[in-house]
Order: C-alpha cells, then structure tokens, then sequence
C-alpha cells in the first residue's frame, strides 16, 4: 500500500508563501536537475516529486535508483513509463510471514515478467536486488546475458533458482562487483560455480555465498580472492576449514566484513593456530565478523587481535557457551551491533552490559524454539543487565520464554530511545511470570517512553490495554507485528485510530474479526500492506472491504476446511489492479 510518488499525480501548484502559488519551479531545470540528483533519500525524492510539475519531471529524469516494498503495488511498465534512466531496482516480493511458513509455495512474485521489461528499457541497468522473490536458474541467465553493464545481485529469502543459476551470473557478468546471496530456499546441486568465473576477472567487491551447503573447488576461491583486490566482504560456507580461511585472509588482508566458515576443524598445529591468529590481526579494516559454525573454544582467541575494530559481531549461526562468549566480548569494546543465540544465557547478557556500552542493537536467537525447558535461553534478568550497561541501545529483537512487567519497564527507563523493540515471548499467552497478570503494562511502557519507535512486535498475555496504550502513545510507529494477542475488535480499532503513521500491519493468530478490519478502511489505502492470519474474520467482511475500497488488492488464501472464514488476508494498495499470475489458492475480491 506505499504508494511510489511516481504513481501519484503532482499537485498543479505549491502554497510558499501564504500570498501567492507557483505554477512551476522558481529554478531554472538545469539547476532543480542537478539538485535533485544529490538526493540519495527515497522518502524525500518521493515528496520533492510532489511539490509542482516541474519537480515531478526533474525528479523523473534524475533518478537512478528505485525501491519498490511490494511488487504487485505496480507494474513493470508503469514503473518503465515514470523513471526512464533507472540504473538500480530493490524489489521486495511475498508477504514477510512467508518466512514462518504460513504463504504456500507457487504463492508468485516471479521475478520474470519485470526482468522482460528491464531488458527492453533499461539495458543499462547495473543493481537488482531481491527480496522474498521467485528467481528461476532461467530468470537468472536471462539476467546475465541482457544487461551487459550488470554489477550487482542481491538474493535475499527467494527461492527457485539453483547453484546452474549463479554459474550463469558467474560466467557472463564481466563486471560484477557484488554477488550476495542470502537465506535463501535454492537447489546446491554443485560446488562448481565459482571456477566459471572467467580468469581475467578482477572487479569482484562483495561475495556472500554463506547459505550454500555444498563443497565448493577451495583453490577456485582463493585464485578469485586472489585477484580480486578490491574485494571488502567476504562471506563463506561452512564447508570452508580453519586453515583455508587463514588462506583467504592472507590474500585479502583488505576485507572490512567477514563471514568465516566451520570453527572445528582437525587439530591445528601450533604453527597453524599462529599463522592464523597472525592472518586475523593482519586485517585491520575488519570492522564485522559472522559464521562461526561448531566453533571450538580453543580457536576462539585467535580472533582477539581483530576484536578491537569490531563494530557488529553476529554469533547467531552457532551455540556459543556463556563463558568463552564472555571472554570473547571483552576484547569488542566497540561492537554496536551483536546477534547471538540464546545459548549464551543470562550470564552472557551480563557480558554483553559489562564489556559493550556503546551497543546499539542486540538480536537474541532461539537455539531450539520448540524447548519447554526454563533452564535454557535466556529470561528478564539478561535483558535488564544489558539495558543497564547499553544505554544507546536502539533496536532490540529478544526471544525468551519468560519476562515480567517491571523487567521491561526498567530496559525501556534505562534506554528511552528505542525505535525497534521486538520481544518474543515464545509461549503464546504467557503472562507476567511472578504476578500471573497481562503483559499489557510492559508494552505501556515501551510506547509511553520511546518516542521515537517505529517498529514494534508484542507477544505474551495481553488484552486491548495494549493496543489501547499503542494507539494512544506510539505517534511514530510505522510497523505492528502482533502474535496470540488481544481481547476484542476494540483493540485493533484503537491502533488503526491512533497510529497515524503506521504503514505495515501483521498480525497471527488473535480474535480479531470484520468489525476491526473494517474500522481501518479509510487508512489502508496510506499504507504498504495488512497481513491476517488465524483470525476472525470472514470472507463477507473482505467482500465488504473489497467493495467499499476498489483501489485495494484484498487477496484470500483459500482455507480447504472452511467456506466461511478467511484463513489467510493480505491487502496492499496496487495502481496495477488486481494481478493476474494469482494461483487457484488465492481468491481476489
């Protein structure tokens, strides 16, 4: 439902002084031109575009780059007819709960039908970036062999596409200089992809293959970092060794972010574990460090010489104990941002507020969310130890499996300025553990005191007090992530009235129903999209919305054990209408 500016129409003219309007721009195009093109902002190219014609025209013919959060918002030929000179494209697919699985496979989003287009208007582009897309190994050599100035791919969550797929971009992108390929659902059919790049080539800067899982040819690697001498972010597979890391380092000494491969290698001779502890302390532009698979404690210290540089820090992909994570964070006094698993307990955490106070984001992991136990994972007491020494704490995501009303009115007193608290209780329904109430006074807090929040999940017992408080005090909150959470349709019209700014909406398994979907109809078309599943609501009450809103998509996929109900909602606003590539799951109204 965001609206690109480029599909709205400008406004005639623009009130500038109370006493007089301008028909057109008070600068001449030459200069509007020039000034426009230094404008790197989405949002604030989006308003210039609709200040008067003359803006609208010199925004058009200045922009490079173009995000587009939902593709079926637009088509790819509007998109070609508004920006002629686009040179890089973000595009973001499938609603983001198809990472918890609840989208079917085959839902769309097929990169294709916009790869046509772009062949035939912007054969110059050089940036594409996916985001929860449907790619084809076919869609990908398509792309390789179109765009022949083609620098950059980043695959983020799509799937559909095999390593064939990246041998193409591999062998005819001459020019890359970023291969990013992130978390995504794709065939590793073989290791070979990285021999096709061609022997000359030299221009490689960003290579992230850190999901594969198969072998990859190690001497292919290390002739391309070799070569490549302006590569900065090297992120690799678990299948690559201690030893042939220390490899990789030596011959890029220059890289700013690194993903190491598997922790555990044989036994390292003491010269191997000194070669490689030299390597690390050789890279002193190493500002990020992830990977760790089955670190091994022993072979931990060799990262202390780079520590010191270290501004993120992400251990999620490994179950760090308490003890070498502690010993570790006390050589990163400068980590702003960490993500680890919650194996790293309560005692971690204290680490995390002793040795790390200028953290600005944490990202605390579930190891196994399916564990009951109480014992593993961490509680309220590591959250309030890092709140206390993490005063420029900004974003926080925390799963536990208990948490209290007092322990996060205290992180929110202790760190005001949160714009991202995402807590996940992951107990559906679990209250405040010593007092056995709601959670509700928790969120209360969170929006009362940070002003500045603009995403927040809630989780745990809580009734239409919390949307009550939301609503009330969250002015700023652009995104709502809600989980098992409500009391009634009076909770959901309190957010839809409050929050003025919100732009995303989801929400899982809670009682609302029609009455709090219809009571946002007049606010849906300002926003990016509203995803509903497991609720209340029943296919009259889409009908209705439907109706009442013909510039909305209001998509249902089809529950085969009820006519009645809409199991699963999605509505986005859409200048393109309803899209036609819609499987026979998903019913249009």
């Amino acid at each position: 439902m965001e609206m690109n500016p480029s599909l709205k129409k400008p406004r005639e003219s623009v009130d500038l002084s109370n006493s007089s309007e301008l028909t057109q721009s008070a600068f001449p195009d030459e200069v509007l031109e020039k000034v426009l093109s230094l404008v790197q902002s989405h949002k604030d190219r989006n308003s210039a575009s609709l200040v008067c014609k003359d803006w609208y025209n010199a925004e058009r013919w200045t922009r490079t780059k173009l995000f587009i959060g939902n593709c079926y918002s637009v088509t790819p030929e509007i998109v070609a007819r508004r920006f002629p000179k686009i040179k890089s494209v973000t595009l973001k697919g499938k609603p983001r709960f198809s990472d918890f699985n609840l989208v079917p496979e085959n839902w769309g989003a097929d990169i294709q039908a916009w790869l046509d287009v772009f062949a035939k208007v912007y054969p110059f582009l050089e940036e594409l970036r996916l985001k929860r897309m449907a790619v084809s190994d076919e869609s990908l050599e398509f792309l390789a062999k179109s765009f022949l100035g083609f620098k950059a791919l980043s695959l983020l969550s799509c799937d559909g596409f095999s390593t064939d797929g990246i041998s193409s971009i591999a062998a005819h992108c001459k020019n890359l200089t970023e291969l990013d390929i992130q978390e995504n659902g794709m065939d590793d059919i073989c290791g070979s992809w990285l021999s096709c790049f061609p022997d000359d080539f030299t221009s490689l800067e960003v290579l992230n293959f850190a999901c594969m899982n198969t072998e990859i040819s190690k001497d292919a690697l290390e002739r391309l970092v070799g070569r490549c001498k302006s590569l900065r972010v090297l992120k690799v597979n678990k299948n690559v060794t201690l030893p042939q890391l220390q490899r990789l380092l030596v011959r890029a000494p220059q890289l700013m972010e690194l993903g190491t491969g598997c922790f555990l290698p044989d036994q390292l001779t003491t010269r191997q574990y000194a070669e490689l502890e030299s390597a690390f302390s050789n890279c002193k532009h190493l500002h990020s460090l992830s990977g760790f698979w089955e670190a091994n404690r022993r072979y931990l210290p060799s990262l202390y010489a780079a520590c010191a540089r270290l501004t993120f820090l992400n251990l999620s992909y490994e179950a760090i104990r308490s003890g070498e994570f502690s010993k570790l964070l006390a050589h990163c006094p400068n980590l702003r941002r960490l993500w680890v698993l919650d194996t790293v307990k309560d005692k971690g955490l204290e680490a995390v507020g002793t040795s790390c106070p200028l953290l600005e984001e944490l990202r605390v992991f579930p190891a196994d969310p399916f564990e009951e136990d109480m014992d593993h994972g961490v509680t309220e007491s590591g959250f309030v130890a890092v709140s206390a020494g993490c005063p420029k704490l900004q974003y926080v995501l925390y799963f536990c499996r208990q948490m209290t009303n007092a322990a996060v009115a205290t992180v929110v007193r202790n760190c005001p300025n949160f714009t991202h608290f995402r807590l996940c209780i992951m107990n559906p329904g679990q209250p405040d553990y010593l007092t056995n109430e709601p959670m509700d006074e928790a969120f209360g807090a969170v929006v009362k005191t940070c002003k500045k929040l603009q995403r927040l999940s809630v989780s745990g017992l809580l009734t239409d007090l919390t949307f009550e408080y939301i609503g009330k005090y969250a002015k700023n909150l652009e995104t709502l992530s809600v989980a098992f959470a409500g009391s009634s349709d009076w909770g959901m019209q309190c957010v839809l009235d409050g929050c003025s700014k919100l732009r995303k909406l989801e929400i899982r398994d809670s009682p609302f129903g029609n009455a709090a979907l219809l009571s946002g109809m007049g606010k849906y078309e300002s926003m990016r999209c509203l995803w509903m599943s497991a609720c209340r609501v029943t296919m009259n009450g889409c009908r209705i919305l439907a109706q009442e809103r013909p510039r909305l998509n209001v998509e249902v996929i089809k529950n085969e054990h009820s006519d009645d109900y809409a199991d699963k909602l999605y509505v986005y606003r859409s200048v393109a209408g309803p899209r036609k590539d819609a499987p026979p799951f998903v019913v249009t109204l």
